[in-house]
């Protein structure tokens, strides 16, 4: 089981995690308003980096966001000594990455924009010389970061795990989510009754996670991922991943000995209310609940991590801090919204977060080393689907497709195999790609069986990719690179995750499973191996569809995808 053995935040409130809990203990926000940033033509409100602090963190050579990544990680590394061998490994959660380099004249080079030569280049300026690993999976990238980590460490694929969740906000983010008409100019007020939207934020927040039951350590000692299998941008009204996350890990937890769940509080309508639903329904309602986004904004790759981490040197300080924003219980629901700063004994807590995609995470922290599990499932492969521009091949056998290439073979094989789902025609091609592969895995399936084993309900669905979502980034630039002809389009916006897919094949087939999706600097089969039998530590799943899937452009991409089902020894 993994211990945390040290951490950093980097914010416009400070550069340590100290600095940073003593702010929002004394009730600092870094929430300003912002006229004509970015050049944009709205004002928003935000936490953002000022100049002088990026002067201070910038590294000749690096990117801005490479640069808070190393200035994070050699902070936390600052307390604690680890070895940098083949034992210790680097995971990074981000949402967009080096997005602000992408612009529409002319790309810079690929070992820029593509996350894992990104990631990479952190993890040489830091000593690390293992394979790098992006969580990619929206806003729930950080605790989905702290559960692989958790996850390697339990299954001694590693001694250490740093985790560093990181993004800065640029025109591109901040236009779509101005085009979701999510933001709030205003600070956001998380399940207040005058709640009128988000506000965004830049951070990078650092744990380094260690090997062995240490007694004085922090612990995750419970850890889910669930898919509401809903919709892709709209948080599911009866609150079900949200719900299943927190039954996951409360299972072994008596309710009784938590001291707060930290929520995800956005702030907006919606994600708000399907909060208050699955807590209310988990019969959570007595406990306390906080949000921390009135003290930093939505820091998206970063949030998780962050706000788990103020959590818990409030939990060490034997507190719960209040909700800033917060005045008038707006969410149905006899919620128990903490207000002030308030004192508590307890130090147990629940971090629950939720993203696009239909993704829903929470995670279990305790400071008493927990009992080690042993994973008793193994995976066997049943059916195999490789697409390329040239080519398909279901279980090794190729499939006659004519001279049809590139997007013509796609939109070829869903109006021969598949036909009915006409929100196929709306995806970008990442999830087209996987939808399609995903399809002829699954229909296969049905044809060797008679049946659809394990496909509903409890299935994980994995992705691997090297580009993320470059196409749909691309097309979404267009819409706002014309300060003349500016109309951020929504539509292209949601799809500016890989994740994205994901959620589309677990609504598609009402998969609740774990969705998660990881970028590799490029296509790696032991560390893919690896994260997928991770995933298995979860013994929820009863099969997995998992494999390579990158869309770089018509002419190059691919899907290279297995369905596994697991075997319980």
């Amino acid at each position: 089981m993994a211990a945390i053995i040290a951490d950093n935040i980097m914010s416009p409130l400070g550069s340590s995690s100290g600095a940073n809990y003593q702010a929002v203990k004394a009730g600092k926000t870094a929430l300003r308003l912002h006229n004509h940033e970015f050049n944009l033509p709205f004002p928003f409100t935000a936490a953002l980096f000022s100049e002088e602090q990026k002067e201070e963190f910038t590294i000749n050579g690096l990117t801005l966001f490479e640069s808070l990544a190393v200035t994070s990680i050699r902070k936390a590394l600052e307390s604690c000594q680890i070895p940098m061998d083949n034992r210790t490994c680097l995971v990074i959660s981000s949402t967009k990455q080096n997005i602000s380099l992408l612009n529409i004249e002319g790309n810079p080079p690929e070992n820029v924009l593509y996350p894992g030569h990104s990631a990479e280049r952190i993890a040489q300026n830091v000593g690390i010389t293992t394979t790098p690993i992006i969580v990619c999976n929206a806003c729930i990238s950080g605790v989905s970061a702290l559960i692989l980590g958790n996850r390697l460490i339990e299954m001694q694929e590693y001694d250490y795990v740093i985790v560093c969740g990181i993004d800065l906000q640029s025109p591109f983010i901040i236009s779509g989510f101005h085009s979701l008409k999510a933001l709030s100019e205003t600070p956001c007020r998380p399940f207040d009754l005058e709640r009128t939207g988000l506000n965004l934020g830049e951070a990078a927040a650092t744990v380094i996670l260690g090997k062995g039951n240490l007694t004085d350590k922090w612990h995750i000692a419970g850890a889910a991922i669930r898919n509401d299998a809903y919709h892709v941008s709209s948080p599911a009204p009866k609150a079900d991943g949200c719900l299943m996350a927190l039954e996951a890990v409360m299972k072994e937890q008596d309710a009784c000995k938590l001291s707060v769940i930290n929520a995800h509080g956005t702030a907006t309508l919606y994600n708000d209310q399907m909060e208050a639903r699955g807590i209310c329904r988990a019969g959570l309602s007595n406990i306390p609940v906080n949000a921390l986004k009135g003290y930093y904004g939505h820091t998206m790759g970063a949030a998780g991590i962050l706000e788990t981490l103020i959590t818990l040197h409030a939990a060490e300080d034997n507190t719960i801090v209040g909700t800033k924003g917060y005045e008038e219980l707006g969410v149905s629901g006899n919620l128990n919204i903490v207000r002030n700063n308030t004192t508590t004994a307890k130090k147990d807590f629940v971090k629950l977060i939720s993203g696009f995609g239909g993704c829903n995470a929470a995670v279990l922290l305790t400071p008493c080393a927990p009992l080690g599990r042993e994973n008793g499932q193994e995976i066997e492969a049943q059916h195999q689907v490789t697409i390329t521009p040239q080519s398909v091949q279901i279980d090794n056998k190729m499939i006659d497709t004519g001279q049809l290439r590139g997007k013509a073979l796609l939109t070829y094989l869903y109006k021969t195999y598949i036909q009915d789902y006409p929100k196929f025609y709306k995806m970008d091609a990442l999830a087209r790609l996987g939808f399609i592969a995903t399809e002829l895995l699954i229909r296969k399936e049905r044809g060797a069986k008679g049946e659809e084993q394990g496909a509903r309900g409890k299935r994980a669905v994995i992705f691997f990719g090297q580009s993320s979502s470059i196409n749909a980034d691309k097309e979404f630039l267009a819409s706002i690179a014309d300060p003349e002809n500016f109309f951020p389009s929504p539509a292209s916006f949601v799809y500016t995750l890989p994740n994205i897919v994901n959620g589309e094949v677990a609504i598609r087939n009402d998969f609740h499973g774990e969705t998660s999706f990881y970028i590799l600097p490029r296509k790696d089969d032991d560390i893919m191996r690896m994260v997928t039998q991770a995933t298995m530590l979860d013994n929820y799943h009863k099969s997995i569809i998992t494999g390579w899937l990158d869309y770089k452009s018509e002419e190059d991409y691919c899907a290279e995808l297995r369905v596994y089902n697991v075997i319980t020894k």
